[in-house]
């Protein structure tokens, strides 16, 4: 009679009694995975090595009850069962319950790899447990933010960047919003201009639609939700990609348009976010720069400090750094933010400037006139060129 054929504790103490604990283990390894209790094959693994190292077997010990000397070996040992566990998990299609293997070992991209290759599958909750796996342990966010779009919508989409948890693959899922919002509205117009003139439009570009056709927006027509919009918008000014900022523009051209009804005012400086918003693109761009930085030069003159909190002036300073104009934007600094405490900055300070323009000469002006020994220091060392 075969080991398969009989109860499985006689064929254990069989095979103990004949063969040795190997034999047993090669049963049970095998016995486990046609069963697909994976995780019982890894503690089959770790006991195995326990029984190698002459360990105790019963009691469950902790990686801080191994003896010094035998800890390098069990812990190659945790490391190859936790990756042969994941993997069959992973190879099973289960994600979810591959990832505390290979998230205690300190190995994300095979559960990177299997998320990637995800469709959308809305309503599934599997999907919802593995965007949070994605999402928040950060494993993979830009998908995880893909499949939000796809399985969830643009609203819960918008909600959750506004939430975003860290700075991994935020650009990349920037893009991804402003790109769906744009080929959304592209959509939505030519679907307009062919149903009004009965022939596809020649281009699909928003800034093509539009162009000549007033009558798109008679009325209080209007083509994608407004408030989707003007908040991709606010986070548009963080967007590097030239080809996104191209939507991006185009898009605020669009709400241009719109009628006065859907102007939502915005926060300073970009109070006209559609007008505000284009101008200050166009600089990141590298387009009709100085028009648009007088634009904000004009922003920054009139605006009040204590009432925006030098809002205006730090979105100039980030303009003009951009455009290359350090010895500016420290002027501006100097004189419009020298007040604001430095952790309310989200421009760069003036010894950033300095240091990015290469200026040290002038930072070291500026930080003795300021009483600022650690900046002059630093800026003198520089200037001298001492390592």
């Amino acid at each position: 009679m075969t080991a398969q054929a009989t109860d499985p504790f006689d064929c254990l103490d069989s095979l103990i009694a004949s063969q040795g604990a190997g034999a047993a283990f090669r049963f049970l390894a095998e016995r486990f995975q046609q069963e697909k209790r994976y995780p019982a094959l890894f503690e089959l693994r770790t006991l195995a090595k326990r029984l190698e190292l002459g360990l105790p077997l019963v009691g469950g010990q902790g990686m801080e009850d191994i003896p010094a000397a035998l800890r390098p070996e069990y812990e190659r040992c945790f490391l190859d069962a936790a990756r042969e566990t994941g993997g069959l998990f992973l190879s099973d299609g289960d994600i979810v319950r591959a990832w505390p293997y290979f998230r205690a070992i300190g190995d994300p991209a095979p559960v990177k790899a299997a998320i990637e290759s995800l469709a959308p599958a809305r309503g599934e909750e599997s999907q919802d447990a593995i965007l949070e796996i994605a999402l928040h342990e950060r494993v993979h966010p830009r998908k995880a933010f893909e499949l939000i779009l796809a399985n969830y919508g643009t609203c819960r989409a918008i909600t959750i960047f506004g939430q975003y948890p860290g700075p991994e693959a935020r650009e990349e899922s920037l893009q991804l919003l402003v790109a769906t919002i744009y080929q959304e509205l592209a959509a939505n117009l030519a679907r307009s201009v062919e149903e009004a003139e009965g022939a596809a439009p020649a281009s699909t570009r928003v800034i093509h639609l539009i162009a000549g056709r007033a009558w798109l927006f008679e009325g209080m027509n209007y083509f994608i939700d407004t408030s989707h919009l003007v908040t991709v918008l606010r986070y548009a000014i963080d967007l590097e990609s030239p080809e996104h900022l191209r939507m991006a523009i185009e898009m605020a051209a669009y709400g241009a348009c719109l009628n006065e009804m859907f102007h939502h005012r915005g926060d300073p400086p970009f109070e006209n976010i559609y007008a505000d918003t284009a101008a200050y693109l166009k600089v990141l761009l590298g387009e009709d720069v100085e028009a648009s930085l007088d634009h904000f030069r004009a922003k920054a003159a009139a605006a009040d400090v204590e009432v925006d909190g030098g809002a205006a002036a730090q979105a100039l300073v980030v303009l003009l750094a951009r455009a290359g104009k350090y010895r500016e934007a420290v002027e501006v600094s100097r004189e419009k933010l020298a007040g604001v405490s430095p952790q309310y900055l989200i421009c760069p300070s003036i010894p950033q400037l300095c240091q990015r323009s290469g200026d040290y000469a002038l930072l070291a002006e500026i930080s003795r006139s300021g009483g600022d020994l650690l900046n002059y220091t630093a800026a003198t060392l520089q200037r001298l060129g001492t390592p």
